[in-house]
């Protein structure tokens, strides 16, 4: 059973990452992945764990207790509860990322660029998506910023550049910010991290592995963007009014900020301060919509914007991260990080490989699987940490595939990957090796 689960997990995992071609959904495959791990552990018995002191200790404990019962209601609850917090904390934000969307908050933003220049736009738009991936998240950003494109740029072959750029950006922003990324939230959230420590130490490579293709990228631009030869304003029946969209979009990009303030100040975990900002901005829009018409209100309240929600992605996450719970419960990723020391032993070099495997596969099960490995070796803003949130964040820039921003500008853009490798990839590697290189420096000169 051990080494089946192994190949179960490989098997499951090839199956995510192949999603596009099998045309199954990752999430429902990460759903069925997680559950036959768990059967597999459970039907395999106390022989197959690598470590049998957490077991043993449960045994002391519970006289009557048995392996079954270890798993079920000790390893599965423990491992549910980690989960639960990330899965709770996405949720909020996703929610209230939404709802500044359906009161088109991000408009105090996009109407204010003008310029047409091509470097000057590159500037501006890169700038602008590292900061607001930072503040919101890496997804939600370059969705909102291919958006703002197809408003500036006429040409499709111009805004493959511009969105390739978004996407090393939205990905190098996510990198630095505890709730700038998934992963970040997760070593965030895990308590590996604090928020001050991982901002001052990955936020100059993060902005070296943005600033070196942007640089580059830059030179291969001239002339001016041609605009759209008219753009059309959708008026929907059930649009806000200015003071509506200036207000809850203040008010949501509050809530996103002040959660780590929350955590610090109150020392409870970060996705309670997140449901308060929502549960404050879902009072608010039921005040402030409470008098329009029955039909329309859904769409700009808290109730209509959990329907719109991308659910599935909560799911994987949810699947994914419990799959991988079964292995470090086994203690197959224990055996992996000794692995790792063996025949790779620098920590520095361990996370460089990391990030490059987050540019083929999803780098939420690389952290988790990270996390499982070296959770008990580490102690807290550790730069092994640290670094890895560099690398897991910005790796994923160097394939269009490699991050939840990659596939969601490609799909919106419809972006050939074969272009994306010719034209973007090699600055985007370039830029990765730039930041990392950046990091060890930094923490070798400076905070050692």
């Amino acid at each position: 059973m051990f080494y089946l689960m192994i190949i179960v997990f490989i098997l499951g995992y090839a199956a995510i990452a192949l999603e596009h071609p099998l045309k199954v959904n990752k999430s429902a495959t990460a759903l069925i992945l997680a559950v036959l791990m768990w059967v597999l552990f459970i039907f395999g018995g106390e022989h197959i764990l690598v470590n049998t002191d957490s077991f043993h200790k449960y045994l002391e404990e519970f006289t009557n207790g048995n392996f079954q019962g270890w798993v079920s209601h000790h390893e599965l609850l423990n491992h549910l509860g980690e989960i639960s917090e990330i899965l709770f904390f996405l949720l909020g934000a996703m929610t209230i990322v939404e709802l500044i969307d359906s009161h088109e908050g991000f408009r105090i933003i996009t109407d204010k660029i003008k310029t047409t220049n091509k470097v000057k736009l590159l500037w501006i738009l890169s700038i602008l998506t590292f900061f607001m991936s930072a503040a919101l998240d890496n997804l939600t950003t370059s969705i909102v910023m291919v958006a703002l494109l197809r408003k500036l740029i006429a040409d499709k072959k111009d805004r493959w550049f511009f969105a390739g750029m978004v996407i090393i950006a939205a990905n190098s922003g996510g990198a630095w910010s505890p709730i700038g990324d998934v992963t970040t939230i997760m070593l965030w959230i895990g308590g590996h991290v604090t928020t001050l420590n991982i901002i001052a130490k990955t936020f100059v490579p993060s902005l070296i592995s943005m600033l070196f293709p942007l640089v580059f990228l830059s030179f291969l631009m001239k002339g001016v963007v041609r605009r759209p030869a008219h753009v059309v304003k959708e008026i929907h029946e059930n649009s806000t009014s200015s003071f509506e969209r200036n207000i809850i979009f203040f008010m949501g990009i509050g809530a996103l900020l002040m959660v780590p303030v929350f955590k610090t100040i109150t020392h409870l975990p970060p996705y309670l301060g997140m449901l308060m900002g929502l549960g404050i901005l879902w009072v608010t829009t039921e005040i402030l919509h409470k008098s329009k018409n029955e039909e329309h209100k859904p769409m700009l309240t808290v109730v209509g914007i959990l329907r719109r929600v991308d659910t599935p992605s909560v799911l994987f996450f949810l699947g994914i991260l419990l799959a991988v719970a079964a292995l470090q419960s086994a203690g197959h990723l224990r055996l992996l990080a000794t692995a790792l020391d063996e025949h790779v032993g620098n920590l520095y070099l361990i996370n460089v490989v990391i990030g490059i495997l987050s540019a083929i596969v999803d780098n939420v099960p690389l952290v988790a699987g990270a996390m499982g490995m070296y959770e008990s070796v580490f102690a807290v803003d550790h730069y092994f940490w640290e670094m890895l949130a560099y690398c897991a964040g910005t790796g994923g820039s160097i394939l269009i595939i490699g991050s939840a921003a990659g596939v969601a500008v490609m799909g919106m853009e419809k972006i050939d990957f074969i272009w994306y490798v010719r034209k973007i990839s090699v600055w985007a590697l370039a830029g990765y090796f730039a930041g990392a290189a950046t990091y060890w420096a930094m923490n070798v000169f400076l905070f050692e």
